[in-house]
């Protein structure tokens, strides 16, 4: 009997190394660019995670892919991602070390930037990373989560956690779930667009296999082998460096073809979509294996595009840099997904909440906890012959995300972050940039964080919570060009502009584009009357205001008029207390910065709660 015993408690040892079970907060399946800076920010608010990540980097598009080539944003380095690009300005010198490309303000070397990610998550204790781990399964069970995965040495091993974010490349956790999504190009009837498509389909955008060349010098010669397959005229025209964005018809230019994405230290990022190593390759529906197999084809096909550049356009001296990655063939892990299937969440960002937000049923921008700034940028060049949109003629000003996009509409204890939020395909081809990524991670890790503290599900978790802790964490809320994290009030301007109480103005502007706030600017009485409307009803049936501009008397008569009076004297005090200059009489004007604090310590019209559509609850 005690033989047997021993053999038994050995057995049970055995098995319970081989199938160890880890308990956290946060269960994060994937180390791309969202799931890092999730992590990051929910340990800094005091929560334990777990990272799950295929591959031994971290940042997945950033780094992983290769596309080391930051697309908007520079105006608005919202939270974590301005804390990483400050380190890249540390480890190269400035900002003019990294503006080594005209594709963007910000290049550097894919191995750089996951170096840089590595040390970030290691600066915190609550952050553990599994890599080269795959995920298996993700079930609930009493309340919480229970994922299984498979180590490298193909091990399996449990996580228990208390709220799941799915941040894989292609929504794959939420599509075990069955949580409903949308796949491809959307019809007007569900997203109310005007360029949408009258019937939807699932024709994705184009994607790439991106490569890092290095210049070897000028005597080099790093031509490759011929690829099978390879034919001159597949690539003829990729020289054409014309920008139908800012109609710049300066083209058949091949050098600046190719330092399109130049990088630091002589690297190039070969990322060209015309002509170049774009293609249709639509396997998010296929199986692991599956997908693995098709991506042989897009390898290929860079592959020949590299061959082009060196055998064609003679530039021999440009070679695979294959110290970059820890590969062998010199092919970063992943290949640069644009698009994922999108989860039918409790907010559907279209591009009228882009062009219009402030004449949308929805007010989704007073829910706004990511901002972008990049245009509708769509690649369909590869397809052959997919429904014509005119992605370039569609301008819009910078915008906010709602929090809403990363809740599924029906399925609690779920967040969704990379690209598979609840926006629409058209609208997918602006929030599918870098920092806006980056943004969804950090709103994620927020989101889950404070889901976990509260002791409530993600769907529960005040919307202001979340942006009052964006803020105090230098996160941008509103996409304001003129209201950095430097700004004194801050945190006001942007909660005040959260309130749509004070409007701002958006500008479609070639590649960048910018929301103004105007600080400095004047507002009328009128103006803040309509404004205050939503919160104050008996305003409806003042008719009192003028359009003259508001002064310290002016505000005070509003004020009487919703009961909520105000001396100089309080004025006064509440401008002191934000290190604003004194006004001098009731005659004194009140800009849209003075009206901004005023509002905001008078009336904490933040605080009132809103629902996933912004409307106040």
């Amino acid at each position: 009997m005690r033989k047997f015993f021993i053999l038994f408690s050995l057995f049970v040892i055995t098995l319970t190394s081989a199938y160890a079970q880890l308990k956290t907060d946060v269960i994060i399946v994937g180390g791309g660019a969202s799931g890092t800076m999730a992590a990051i920010q929910s340990a800094r608010l005091g929560v334990k995670s777990i990272v799950i990540e295929e591959t031994v980097w971290l940042g997945g598009m950033l780094t992983s892919a290769g596309v080391s080539a930051i697309d908007g944003n520079h105006n608005m380095p919202s939270g974590l991602w301005g804390e990483f690009r400050s380190h890249l300005y540390a480890y190269y010198g400035g900002p003019a070390a990294v503006e080594t490309g005209w594709v963007s303000n910000t290049l550097f070397e894919p191995k750089v930037g996951n170096q840089i990610l590595q040390k970030m998550v290691a600066a915190e204790p609550n952050v553990k990373v599994l890599y080269e781990s795959k995920w298996k399964s993700a079930e609930k069970k009493n309340g919480d989560w229970v994922l299984t995965y498979a180590d490298s040495k193909n091990k399996i091993h449990t996580i228990e956690g208390k709220v799941l974010i799915d941040a894989t490349e292609l929504g794959d956790v939420m599509a075990s779930l069955k949580v409903p999504y949308y796949l491809g190009m959307d019809s007007k009837d569900l997203t109310k667009e005007p360029f949408a498509l009258d019937q939807a389909n699932d024709i994705i955008q184009d994607m790439t296999y991106v490569v890092t060349l290095k210049d070897f010098g000028p005597n080099a010669n790093k031509t490759i082998k011929k690829p099978k397959n390879y034919s001159k005229e597949e690539f003829a025209g990729c020289c054409d460096v014309s920008d139908p964005a800012t109609f710049n018809k300066d083209n058949n230019d091949c050098f600046k073809m190719l330092t399109y994405g130049r990088l630091p230290n002589n690297k190039f990022m070969i990322n060209w979509p015309k002509k170049g190593n774009d293609i249709y390759l639509n396997i998010i529906e296929k199986s692991p294996e599956e997908r693995v197999k098709a991506l042989e084809e897009a390898k290929q096909m860079t592959l020949r595009f590299v061959y082009y550049i060196q055998h064609e356009l003679g530039f021999k001296n440009l070679g695979i840099d294959f110290d970059e990655y820890p590969t062998k063939d010199g092919f970063p892990m992943i290949p640069y997904h644009r698009e994922s299937r999108r989860v039918v969440g409790k907010s559907l960002f279209a591009l009228q909440h882009i062009m219009t937000p402030y004449e949308t049923p929805e007010k989704y921008y007073r829910a706004g906890v990511i901002v972008g700034d990049y245009p509708i940028d769509h690649h369909h060049y590869k397809y052959g012959n997919a429904p014509e949109i005119d992605f370039v003629k569609i301008r819009v000003p910078s915008y906010n995300v709602p929090l809403g996009v990363l809740l599924p509409k029906d399925y609690e204890g779920l967040i969704i972050a990379e690209k598979s939020i609840g926006s629409t395909n058209i609208v997918n081809g602006a929030t599918r940039l870098q920092p806006v990524v980056l943004g969804i991670g950090q709103a994620s890790g927020v989101l889950a964080a404070l889901s976990v503290k509260q002791n409530k599900l993600p769907s529960q978790v005040s919307i202001r919570d979340v942006q009052s802790t964006l803020l105090d964490h230098k996160a941008y809320i509103m996409p304001y060009f003129d209201v950095p994290t430097t700004d004194p009030q801050f945190k006001v301007l942007h909660k005040i502009g959260a309130t749509g109480v004070i409007k701002a103005v958006g500008v479609p502007y070639k590649w960048a584009n910018q929301t103004w706030f105007y600080p400095e600017r004047e507002i009328s009485e009128y103006e803040l009357m309509e404004g205050l409307r939503l919160y104050y009803p008996v305003l409806n049936s003042v008719w009192t205001a003028s359009g003259k501009a508001l002064t310290v008397a002016g505000f005070q008569d509003l004020m009487k008029e919703i009961k909520k009076e105000i001396s100089l004297e309080q004025v006064n005090t509440l401008l002191k207390k934000q290190g604003l200059p004194v006004v001098t009489g009731e005659s004194a004007l009140l800009n849209r910065r003075y009206t901004s604090v005023l509002l905001d310590a008078h009336l904490a019209l933040f605080e009132k709660e809103i629902d996933h559509s912004g409307n106040l609850k």
